[in-house]
């Protein structure tokens, strides 16, 4: 049966832990006990952690050996940030899930704008939640490490990126995704742009061409920000090398 992982907060030489809602999660809800055995990422490896220490809100692990597997938990081939706009918080939450399950390897939530005023306003105060998600969907995924989700960034903040960088666009009529990512190699960095509810703006479409971001299509049907930025993640880490996925056994 396979191991569940956990990325520890903490790592120092041969042990490992797990703190505060983190630790408490194991200790309270999973009923943790003294000498059980889980995968441990502990930074760049991933080791069998036997439990040596319980309390409420702090676990700690003894660190054996490395784990290799060519099956699961190696990390996505390709390099993608994913500029996602803000939109419903349920339903965005949902997408920062399943793209981070898919392997995008940092996040930076985007105040567009066609972002209700109110959630705008909000997102602030919602970075920690997004940061304990990620690193949620990234242990049930097996993921060695979390992506980076950035605090919100305005437009103009965020469009200053690296390498490919591509803006989903529903007036595109040409240039697809596909097209666009075929003939580049894995480990290629890529951005991809998500609009709001309602689209991007044709300012905001002008910027991101003024700063070399490539308009292209999903298609002839107007998806949802979420099923988009879904979608779009995982046709990128398709085509761009995928990291190897297994699924999940809970």
């Amino acid at each position: 049966m396979t191991r569940r992982r956990w990325i520890a907060d903490e790592v120092r030489d041969n042990t490992a832990a797990l703190v505060g809602e983190h630790a408490a999660h194991l200790s309270r809800v999973l009923r943790a006990q003294l000498g059980q055995q889980f995968d441990i990422a502990a930074g760049a490896t991933v080791r069998r952690g036997t439990i040596t220490a319980i309390s409420q809100d702090r676990i700690e692990f003894a660190l054996g050996e490395e784990i290799v597997s060519p099956k699961i938990g190696s990390e996505p081939a390709a390099d993608v940030t994913l500029l996602l706009s803000i939109f419903k918080f349920d339903r965005m939450e949902w997408a920062i899930e399943k793209c981070t399950e898919l392997g995008v390897a940092r996040i930076v939530p985007v105040i567009a704008q066609r972002t209700d005023a109110h959630l705008a306003a909000a997102a602030a105060k919602r970075h920690e939640r997004w940061q304990r998600l990620v690193r949620q969907a990234a242990e049930q995924s097996r993921r060695a490490t979390p992506p980076e989700i950035t605090a919100p960034l305005k437009l103009k903040e965020a469009i200053q990126c690296d390498g490919l960088r591509i803006v989903l666009a529903e007036s595109e009529e040409d240039a697809t995704l596909p097209g666009v990512l075929t003939g580049h190699h894995p480990g290629t960095e890529v951005s991809l742009a998500i609009g709001p509810e309602g689209g991007w703006t044709a300012d905001e479409l002008k910027l991101f061409c003024g700063a070399g971001w490539a308009p292209v299509s999903l298609g002839a049907t107007i998806l949802r920000a979420e099923t988009a930025a879904i979608a779009a993640i995982a046709i990128t880490t398709s085509i761009l090398g995928e990291r190897q996925c297994s699924p999940s056994a809970e």
